[in-house]
C-alpha cells in the first residue's frame, strides 16, 4: 500500500494507493493544492481512481469536483452527503476497492451527519471525528456531540489499540497517533461518560472558521459562489423544517403546497425519485428562474433536495425574496424514502 499525507499543514490530504495496480485514492483534497496532487500522481505513475471527502468541510474549499473534472476519477461520499455530483455513495460497512486494496468505511457522524472514517489495513483515517488529543467540533453544520461520542466509543475505539490514527486536521504539529493512545490520553474522551463529553463540547466556545458561510455552502451544494447569493447562517437557521409525513399529508389535502425540487436533473429522475407534482428548479438556476414562481408568492412552498441542505439554502433565498410561506423537507428525499413514502421517476 502507498500512503502519504500531501499538505504538510493543518488540513490533511491523504494519498492511498495500490502498488500492484497503480490505482489511487485522494482523501480530503483542498482546492489550492490541486496542481500539487496531480504532479505527485504523475511522478509516481498513479492513476487516480476515486476522490473522497470524509465530510462536508467548513474551513476550506473541497477540490473533489474540480479534480474529478480534470482527471475523470469518481467522486465518493457518504450516502447522506448533500452534494449533487457523487458517483459512489458509501454507508457504514461499505467496502471501497482501490486496485487490490479493500478499504472499509465506518459511518462516524457527529462532527457532521455525513462524516466517515476509512480503515486501510493497519490504519484509520478518522476525518474530523477523532483528532489527535481532541475531537472535531460539533457546534455547527448539524453537528451532534452525543452522536460523535457514540461514533468514537462504539466504532473507532473498537478497532485494535495498535491501529494508526490519521485525522483530517491537526493544529499542534502532530502527524499520527494510535487508537490505544487516544483511549488512554485524549482529554475529551478518555474516561469520560457520554454526558460529560456533551458538556465539554457544549462549553468549548470556539470561534467560527473564517469565511465559513461561503466555504460550507459551496462544499455542500457544488455550486460556485458566483452563481448564488448565499444566505447567512442566521437566515438558514430560520428555515422551518417539516417532516416527510407532514408534507405528504399536505400534498393530499384540498390545498396542496407547491413542491420545489432543487436537485440536478439526473437526481430528480434518479434512484431516490421525486415527490409527485414537484417542480424541478436546480439550485444554481433558482435566482434566474425565480420569475416562474411569481404567481405562487402567496402559496405555501416546500423545498426539497437529497439530504435537506441545498433545499434549506433555497428556502432561505426564497424567504429573502419575499416568499413568506416557505418550508423545507427535513432530511430531504433520503428521509422521504426512509418513511416509505411514494415517489415518481
Amino acid at each position: 500500500m502507498i500512503f502519504n499525507e500531501l499538505n504538510n499543514g493543518i488540513c490533511k490530504t491523504y494519498l492511498v494507493g495500490c502498488r500492484n495496480s497503480n490505482k489511487a485514492l485522494l482523501v480530503d483534497p483542498i482546492y489550492p493544492n490541486i496542481d500539487r496532487y496531480l504532479a505527485i500522481l504523475g511522478y509516481h505513475g498513479l492513476t487516480l481512481d476515486v476522490v473522497l471527502d470524509t465530510h462536508t468541510h467548513a474551513d476550506h474549499r473541497s477540490a473533489c469536483a474540480e479534480i474529478s473534472r480534470l482527471t475523470g476519477c469518481k467522486i465518493s461520499r457518504h450516502a447522506t452527503a448533500p452534494q449533487p455530483n457523487v458517483d459512489i455513495h458509501l454507508d457504514d460497512g461499505s467496502i471501497l476497492p482501490i486496485g487490490e486494496l479493500n478499504l472499509k468505511i465506518l459511518h462516524t457522524p457527529g462532527h457532521t451527519p455525513d462524516s466517515i472514517s476509512i480503515v486501510a489495513k493497519d490504519r484509520v483515517l478518522s476525518g474530523d471525528c477523532l483528532l489527535i488529543g481532541g475531537t472535531g467540533r460539533t457546534d455547527f453544520a448539524a453537528g451532534d456531540a452525543g452522536m460523535q461520542y457514540d461514533s468514537i466509543s462504539e466504532k473507532l475505539f473498537k478497532l485494535p489499540d495498535n491501529t494508526l490514527l490519521f485525522p483530517s486536521h491537526d493544529y499542534r504539529g502532530n502527524t499520527q497517533s494510535t487508537i490505544g493512545h487516544e483511549k488512554l490520553h485524549n482529554p475529551r474522551v478518555a474516561n469520560k461518560t457520554r454526558d460529560e463529553y456533551i458538556q465539554i463540547m457544549t462549553e468549548l466556545g470556539l470561534p467560527l472558521p473564517e469565511k465559513i458561510q461561503e466555504v460550507l455552502q459551496i462544499n455542500a451544494t457544488d455550486a460556485d459562489d458566483t452563481e448564488i447569493q448565499y444566505p447567512s447562517i442566521a437566515e438558514l437557521n430560520k428555515v422551518y423544517q417539516l417532516s416527510p409525513q407532514s408534507i405528504f399529508d399536505k400534498t393530499n389535502s384540498d390545498n396542496p403546497p407547491l413542491i420545489i425540487d432543487v436537485r440536478q436533473t439526473q437526481e430528480f429522475s434518479g434512484e431516490l425519485g421525486h415527490i409527485q407534482g414537484a417542480k424541478l428548479i436546480p439550485l444554481p438556476s433558482l435566482a434566474n428562474d425565480i420569475s416562474e414562481l411569481t404567481a405562487d408568492k402567496d402559496c405555501q412552498i416546500i423545498t426539497v433536495c437529497r439530504a435537506g441542505v441545498r433545499s434549506t439554502t433555497a428556502a432561505a433565498i426564497l424567504t429573502a425574496l419575499g416568499y413568506t410561506r416557505v418550508n423545507n423537507l427535513k432530511g430531504g428525499m433520503m428521509e422521504w424514502r426512509k418513511n416509505n413514502l411514494p415517489v415518481e421517476r
